[in-house]
């Protein structure tokens, strides 16, 4: 597992060539919201070097399709959950000798009213609730370096809790 490091705010210059790039590949026409999420997109926080973005495709939209367009594009999809709820998740910057420089994770699916968005916006209005999260981050890393999963369970319980403070305070605003 890579180390949280310092906010680069390099991190938004890459989420803007992605996104353009995952419009002119994919189409517009297919993609209903596009947004950096994860620990990247919040100003201050410790976060791993890798770019979370959430593409939000349209309900009609061929998902094998956009699938075999981005792995024509350098990505690898690691999870495939075809099931309502759409749930995909494609990497792109793994090579053989470690990470690339730029390092994204592109988590699909269908339009909706996605934790992640609430909890994102929550991190970057409140500052110390960023910190506390970038402190637990660190607290788990050594535990948990050499299991993924159990890293991100072991952060479930804050997310949750912030989530939902988020939801209530932005008054659902994801909803569709």
């Amino acid at each position: 597992m890579t180390s949280p490091c310092l906010y680069n705010s390099e991190w938004d210059d890459w989420y803007m060539d992605e996104e353009k790039l995952l419009n002119e590949i994919i189409g517009k026409e297919n993609i209903v919201r596009v947004n950096h999420i994860g620990s990247t997109s919040v100003n201050g926080l410790l976060a791993k070097p890798t770019v979370d973005i959430l593409l939000e495709i349209d309900n009609h939209c061929d998902v094998e399709e956009v699938i075999a367009i981005l792995e024509e594009n350098g990505y690898i999809c690691m999870a495939k959950q075809k099931l309502k709820p759409l749930n995909l998740t494609l990497v792109k910057g793994y090579t053989e000798k470690g990470f690339a420089k730029r390092v994204y994770h592109i988590h699909i699916r269908h339009f909706g009213d996605w934790n992640e968005l609430y909890f994102r916006d929550y991190l970057k209005a409140n500052n110390d609730v960023a910190t506390h999260y970038g402190n637990l981050k660190m607290s788990l890393k050594e535990e948990y370096q050499y299991d993924r999963d159990a890293y991100t369970n072991a952060k479930s319980e804050f997310i949750l809790k912030h989530t939902d403070i988020a939801r209530n305070m932005l008054n659902d605003k994801y909803k569709k």
